[in-house]
C-alpha cells in the first residue's frame, strides 16, 4: 500500500520537545521533497517546514524557526521533525506531505505538486 505516515504526535507541556516522524511505504521518498503542514481548529494550514531531496535546502516558517529542525533518513525512507520549545500555539495536526518543488513563499514553506499525504498525528502543548 503506498502511504505516507505520521507518528511521534502527543501531549507535551509548555517548553518540552517531541520529534514526529514521516514514514513512506510503497515508495521512495528519495524522490520527493518533504514537507511538514500543520493545522489548528479554526485556522488555515501552514507549511512549518520542507526539506530537498538531498538534504541541502531547508525551509522554515518563521514561527518555528530556531525551535523546529526538519532532517531526513533516505535509507530508512523517513524524513523527522524535531520541535524544541514548543508552545501552547504550536497544538495543531501535524502532516507530512511529498511533493515536486519546495518554496519560501510569504516566511511559510509551500509544496507544489504533492503526490502524498499523510493521515496526521495531533500535537497538543499544554500544562
Amino acid at each position: 500500500q503506498v502511504q505516507l505516515v505520521e507518528s511521534g504526535g502527543g501531549l507535551v507541556q509548555p517548553g518540552g520537545s517531541l520529534r514526529l516522524s514521516c514514514t513512506a511505504s510503497g515508495f521512495t521518498l528519495d524522490y520527493y521533497v518533504i514537507g511538514w503542514f500543520r493545522q489548528a481548529p479554526g485556522k488555515e494550514r501552514e507549511g512549518v517546514s520542507c526539506i530537498s531531496r538531498s538534504d541541502e535546502r531547508t525551509i522554515y516558517a518563521d514561527s518555528v524557526k530556531g525551535r523546529f529542525t526538519i532532517s531526513r533518513d533516505n535509507a530508512k525512507n523517513t524524513v523527522y521533525l524535531q520541535m524544541n520549545s514548543l508552545k501552547p500555539e504550536d497544538t495543531a495536526v501535524y502532516y507530512c506531505a511529498a511533493g515536486g518543488i519546495m518554496a519560501n513563499v510569504q516566511r511559510t514553506c509551500v509544496i507544489e505538486g504533492v503526490d502524498y499525504w499523510g493521515q496526521g498525528t495531533q500535537v497538543t502543548v499544554s500544562s
